[in-house]
């Protein structure tokens, strides 16, 4: 199949294939005399897969592991868990980041009573030291 075709399976971009390709997540296609490239249903897949790990905000060099390993189906699945494990960390933490950050914008929305910036408390209170 082109890569247009693929693209519309997997659900990406053309232009998000060939970077896939270019930093080496997605194989090398194979070149048609004329030059287009052709893929096979395994790009399929593995597209998917680098898809759904992007929608779960894992790094590439993460997937890229994910993607490798999946080479050897025999191989521990510690690795796997690891990466899960250390994505659902990082989220957490942006979680508990952006609790406080709420927080603060919710503490200022709420302390400006003035209708004037010469009296406004939240451009006071973000100049202040």
């Amino acid at each position: 199949m082109k890569i247009s075709e693929l693209a519309s399976i997997a659900q990406v971009s053309v232009k998000t294939i060939r970077y896939y390709e270019q930093i080496g997540l997605l194989s090398p296609p194979i070149r048609t005399s004329n030059g287009y490239r052709h893929y096979q249903e395994k790009d399929i897949e593995t597209l998917v897969f680098i898809r759904r790990c992007r929608e779960l905000n894992i790094r590439l060099d993460d997937i890229k592991r994910l993607v490798d390993t999946q080479q050897d189906p025999k191989s521990s699945c510690e690795l796997v868990d690891n990466i899960i494990a250390e994505q659902l960390a990082r989220i957490q933490q942006t979680q508990r980041e952006l609790a406080l950050l709420e927080q603060s914008l919710a503490a200022l929305a709420s302390c400006c009573k003035s209708h004037q910036i010469k009296d406004c408390s939240i451009l006071q209170t973000l100049k202040s030291p």
